[in-house]
């Protein structure tokens, strides 16, 4: 999978996405928009994806009683925070401003996910 294209196709896809990452097998790959600063550090964004790995496992557990997760969002007191599945054992991450219609935003993604999950 081309990580960086995905990055750049989410990124490019709304102004209000402020980060996008993909993380799978250990490996993130991630890009910022121009001119706006980062809230964590590199070692931060990892610690939490990895954290976020551990959650998307749990939610698989109940699959057959409430079917399959397709994303989770958290809301913070200066970003939104989505995760979503991709690949095997993959996520994309992206932050958002507050004022993002962030229910919009995650239709687009899931369209540019369903795109390379197929191939």
């Amino acid at each position: 999978m081309n990580y960086e294209k995905i990055c750049d196709e989410i990124l490019n896809c709304d102004d209000q996405i402020r980060y996008v990452g993909v993380y799978d097998y250990g490996e993130l790959y991630d890009k910022m928009r121009p001119g706006v600063s980062n809230y964590l550090t590199r070692e931060e964004t990892e610690l939490s994806l990895s954290q976020a790995i551990y959650r998307w496992a749990t939610r698989k557990k109940t699959i057959s009683k409430i079917g399959k997760p397709i994303y989770a969002m958290a809301k913070y007191e200066k970003i939104y925070r989505v995760t979503i599945p991709i690949g095997g054992a993959g996520l994309i991450l992206i932050a958002t401003e507050l004022s993002a219609n962030v229910n919009g935003i995650v239709d687009k993604i899931l369209a540019i996910q369903s795109k390379y999950s197929e191939n």
